[in-house]
């Protein structure tokens, strides 16, 4: 079937009128005559009756107007969806966000892209940071927090934000009252690290054998704050981004600035051949041209 065909169908239909669908969809009312031939021809059905005085709709034509009408509503009910996505008033993005990163810095994405896209719906996948690499490439979200550097060339890198590392301690720690701390001042000391599949299980571990030792790892925990609560009990030290101090609230915890520059880079990755929706090309888009830093994600109280 034609959908021209049922177009011009259902204008008879409503102009009751040959001569007045023709003018109405500017042909010929001998192309409106063969349209409706083709159409019943195809539908083997009389679809309208034609009498002297007027003209009827027979039962099967009065189905076929029904069902028109569904037709013509759900492309223009589609048509209007596929100009919402364009708009970005419409859409799901899976964001995959390492549980750390959604902590620190997630509700105040959300709040920014929310602001300009309400209807845009942000599905959160929480995994470590050593894990969300494979859900990019498995199609599993379609974007992802990451540390970088990250070696990947099907991956599209977006930097988002640095933070430097800091000494983590508890507040009668002979190190709390230190202008400064080395890496390799900590041989000695009983660390709590995040747990194996977290990125920075990893940096820390590496910093530690990059000073000649391996660090002594009596605690290890998916959760930064459970971390910082075990520091504050003064049951070890660890290392992590300034930002995560930010955020807690425990007094007997203080944060030493280490002489060795180490920083935490953060990146959002995609698959590059991967079809981008308008969603989420604006969210890429938020991240990366908006001017964030740990700062920014300080509450206010706090500032």
């Amino acid at each position: 079937m034609e959908f021209r065909d049922l177009q011009i169908f259902m204008a008879i239909v409503e102009h009751s009128s040959y001569t007045k669908a023709a003018e109405a969809l500017f042909i010929s009312q001998p192309t409106l005559s063969k349209s409706m031939k083709r159409l019943e021809n195809e539908l083997q059905a009389q679809l309208l009756q034609r009498t002297t005085r007027q003209l009827q709709v027979t039962d099967i034509g009065a189905v076929v107007y029904e069902h028109g009408q569904k037709i013509l509503y759900n492309l223009q009910e589609l048509g209007q969806s596929i100009q919402d996505i364009r708009d970005v008033q419409l859409g799901t993005i899976k964001l995959g966000i390492p549980p750390l990163i959604g902590t620190l810095f997630f509700p105040e994405i959300a709040r920014t892209f929310h602001q300009q896209y309400p209807k845009v719906t942000l599905e959160l996948v929480e995994r470590g940071a050593k894990l969300i690499s494979e859900l990019v490439h498995s199609g599993q979200v379609d974007v992802a927090f990451v540390v970088l550097p990250i070696v990947e060339p099907a991956f599209t890198i977006v930097p988002f934000i640095e933070d430097d590392f800091v000494l983590y301690v508890h507040k009668d720690h002979t190190f709390a009252q230190c202008a400064e701390v080395s890496v390799e001042d900590l041989k000695n000391e009983k660390f709590i690290l995040f747990s194996n599949e977290y990125a920075l299980h990893d940096f820390v571990i590496r910093a530690c054998e990059n000073e000649g030792f391996s660090p002594d790892i009596v605690y290890k925990s998916s959760q930064w704050d459970l971390i910082v609560e075990l520091i504050g009990l003064n049951l070890g030290i660890t290392i992590l981004p300034r930002a995560i101090y930010e955020k807690q609230s425990n007094a007997n915890v203080k944060i030493i600035p280490l002489t060795n520059s180490l920083i935490w880079k953060l990146g959002l990755v995609s698959l590059k051949d991967r079809y981008k929706s308008f969603a989420l090309q604006e969210l890429v888009k938020t991240i990366h041209t908006e001017s964030w830093s740990w700062q920014s994600f300080i509450p206010l109280k706090n500032k």
